[in-house]
């Protein structure tokens, strides 16, 4: 008898635990979800993560929209922080946007993702669709992103557009950390655009005299001083990087500048004599075949039978 009741005590106990299980709640499985990373069990957590999703799935609720957010959030932050795979993190991203747009998770899904198309996937497109909608919600850190969508330009090598995106920055957010970083991005687009060579050095100009104690004021010196050599004006570039000398922190750099400024001038000076000699001075040029050949004043007279 002892026996039989200690056995129905057994299979009661496993039936109230299994009855406890479907009562679980989403938001048990969250929190199940976050002790498992906590507790360094990436596989278990999705698992979790898994189950609050597929109990929010039908529930078109506030509460649920806002639960089901945070469930796709933290799946894909555990795929791509924990298990380092993109494949299935940018998927997750990509449904969070998909389902729940307004949320702040799809703000942050954006950014994220937008940094693993650009790196993992090489989609510089893309990565800039998702930041320009980032942008869109007007976020705190909206003048990092756009310096972002600005750099991503230029890597396109999309030089016009990385000049306009570029000088958004300090019109927009003028108080911005990033408005010296954004002013050397515009100059080095406007140095590659044919023609625009003098508004890149106004624009590194600009940004020494705005911020002359930026870590970028002495290398938008050294970058004028190219410009200036690159257009031939050699004395001027040396007189700049001469200047850059005092702040930059590759001074091996500048001075190395400097000697091939210098080496050009040299070269350009002895050109120029010997052009000067070979133009100008007749006395020294052959008249006959024979002193061209080496021969001597009396030589070449023979030859001419004098």
């Amino acid at each position: 008898m002892t026996r039989g009741l200690s056995r129905w005590a057994c299979v009661l106990a496993v039936g109230a635990l299994a009855v406890t299980g479907c009562r679980d709640k989403p938001v048990d499985h969250m929190q199940r979800a976050r002790d498992a990373i906590f507790e360094k069990r990436p596989d278990e957590a999705l698992v979790e993560y898994r189950k609050a999703y597929d109990l929010l799935l039908r529930d078109e609720s506030p509460e649920a929209l806002v639960m089901r957010a945070r469930a796709l959030k933290g799946a894909a932050d555990v795929y791509w922080l924990e298990q380092r795979k993109v494949k299935e993190a940018v998927s997750v991203y990509r449904q969070l946007i998909q389902q729940c747009p307004e949320s702040p998770e799809a703000l942050d899904a954006r950014i994220i993702l937008a940094e693993l198309l650009r790196v993992h996937y090489r989609d510089l497109r893309g990565s800039i669709d998702q930041l320009t909608a980032a942008l869109h919600r007007n976020p705190p850190q909206s003048a990092e992103l756009q310096y972002q969508v600005a750099k991503t330009y230029f890597e396109l090598q999309d030089y016009p557009q990385c000049e306009l995106e570029a000088k958004k920055l300090p019109d927009r957010f003028a108080t911005s950390p990033y408005v010296d970083d954004a002013l050397f991005l515009q100059a080095q687009a406007l140095a590659m655009v044919e023609g625009k060579r003098q508004e890149a050095l106004r624009t590194y100009a600009d940004l020494r005299s705005r911020f002359p104690d930026s870590e970028l004021a002495p290398y938008a010196l050294f970058e004028m001083g190219k410009l200036r050599a690159d257009a031939g004006d050699n004395e001027k570039a040396i007189e700049t990087w001469v200047e850059c000398l005092k702040t930059h922190p590759d001074p091996a750099l500048v001075q190395d500048a400097i000697a091939r400024a210098r080496r050009r001038l040299a070269n350009l000076t002895v050109e120029g004599i010997g052009k000067k000699e070979v133009a100008f001075d007749r006395s020294k040029q052959a008249r006959t075949s024979v002193e061209a050949m080496g021969g001597s004043a009396e030589e070449a007279a023979r030859d001419r039978g004098d």
